[in-house]
Parts: C-alpha cells; structure tokens; sequence
C-alpha cells in the first residue's frame, strides 16, 4: 500500500454521517414525458444508499443528474459547493461514475484500462501501477490483468471498469462519492455479491455510495437506505423494511409480493405472491 499517496478512510461514525452531496428541486422532461418531479434528496458519507423503483421510474436519470452527465432544472452540491463550482479534474478525484455500459474498442489491456483511472490524479507512471494493481486485486480481476479488454466477457469488462473507477478514487480518503449504474447486471451470482459487498467496504470506510439496482433483495441486504421511485417522485426513503412494503411494491410495480424475513439476517425477502 503506498501510504503517502492512498489516504486510508476514515470507519463511519457520527461525523462521516454528514451530506456530502444534495440536490433540490430537480425537474426535468423529455418528449413530453417528466422523468424528474420537482426531486429534492441529499447522501451521507459512510452510507449504501440503493435507487430502486421499476423501469421509467427515474433511477438511472436522477444518477446522471447527480453526476453532471446530463443537465436538469434545480442545484446539485457537492460537499456544500454547487456542481458547477467544481473544477472537473478536481471533481473527478473525489467522484467516480461507473455507468450501466461502457463503450471502448481499443486494444488495451484490462490493466491499462484499469489505469486510465489515474488520468485525474497526476502522480508518477509508478504510483499509478501500483494503484492500479491493487484496485484489480479488490475486485478479483488480476488475472486478466494482460488480456485484451475487447476479448473479455459482459461481466469481466464491467468488473475492469469497476477497478478503473476504485483507481479513480484512490486518493478521495472520506472525501468519496461512487455511483454506481446497475452494476450487478452483467454478474453471475457470486460476482452479484463481490461487487455488493465491495461497494458496502467503500461506504463502511466512509464514501457516500449511490446505487442504481433492479434486484430488491439485494438492496435489501446491502443497502443502508432504499429510495424508491416512481414516474420521478420518492415514493418511500429508509431501511429496507420501512420501504420494501407490501404497499409500497404493489403501488409502485403493480405486483402483489409476500415479505418475509431473512433466516440468517435483519433484512426483508420480497417473493411473488
């Protein structure tokens, strides 16, 4: 671990719970149709928070307002300062994007790839290697470490790309923000729960980490926080089972379910009823 230049985070208490990124009053239309009502919402450091609600809801939209990637009418913060305040090399040190797909056809490396997540940080060729292979160790991908991105599969190219965001963020100590865009999508079930129990480390060491999921019983087990949205509004906010509400789920996906408890944890189990 190289201790000069990887800030180790700091364990989540009462002082990491402070918002670290907010939004107020997004709205925003395309083609007649509002995907975003007037939304106000604000993350804490040292917390999962889970995005979920069914397709149109709004979930992969409110990401890439929060990341700037698409404009909307209302403010968004970071750590207290307005988005456009942020000097863009100086934001992407402190807020890592992993997108639901990722377009790159170039012949790199899985590690060269990884290593485009040093691009922000401007340290030596050496300190960015290291960082780089200690990502793709985190995330159990340092044996494709000298494939060819194009020849890997759905899955291994979105794990690549989560090492390339960890790399990004290497440097952020708690000053951290990680979004992640349905990220499990591509993963058999075993990497489903790596990745899971990976994102739930960064918030544990005190990141704020926003997730966009489709999967209810893996928010469920994961998440600190469950946001659920419908046609662009917060239809409910909290644990797992203040949210994942019969009611709750019937409105929103208009599919009656049986809540259960998990056998071996603190966590509601949706079923089809």
């Amino acid at each position: 671990m190289i201790h000069h230049i990887v800030r180790p985070l700091r364990p989540r208490d009462e002082k990491t719970q402070r918002p670290v990124l907010s939004a107020e009053g997004l709205s925003l239309q395309l083609g007649g149709k509002t995907l975003l009502d007037h939304l106000n919402i604000s993350f804490r450091s040292g917390e999962l928070t889970a995005l979920l609600g069914p397709n149109g809801a709004g979930k992969s939209t409110l990401l890439k307002v929060l990341c700037g990637e698409i404009s909307a009418q209302g403010n968004v913060y970071y750590f207290g300062e307005k988005h456009n305040n942020w000097h863009p090399t100086h934001l992407a040190r402190h807020l890592g994007v992993l997108p639901q797909h990722s377009s790159l056809s170039f012949g790199f490396t899985a590690q060269e790839v990884v290593e485009l997540g040093c691009m922000p940080l401007e340290l030596k060729r050496r300190d960015c290697l290291q960082i780089a292979q200690e990502s793709m160790a985190a995330v159990g991908i340092s044996h494709l470490s000298q494939r060819l991105y194009p020849t890997l599969s759905g899955g291994e190219k979105q794990r690549v790309h989560f090492a390339r965001v960890l790399a990004q963020l290497s440097t952020a100590g708690d000053q951290c923000i990680l979004m992640l865009d349905e990220p499990t999508s591509a993963l058999d079930l075993a990497h489903q729960h790596s990745c899971l129990k990976l994102a739930k480390d960064m918030a544990l060491k005190g990141a704020a980490v926003i997730l966009v999921i489709h999967d209810l019983n893996l928010a469920a087990e994961y998440a600190d926080r469950l946001v659920l949205l419908n046609k662009g509004k917060i239809q409910a906010d909290g644990d797992a089972w203040h949210t994942l509400t019969t009611e709750n789920i019937a409105s929103v996906y208009g599919s009656p379910v049986i809540i259960e408890s998990h056998p071996r944890g603190n966590f509601p189990i949706v079923l089809s009823a």
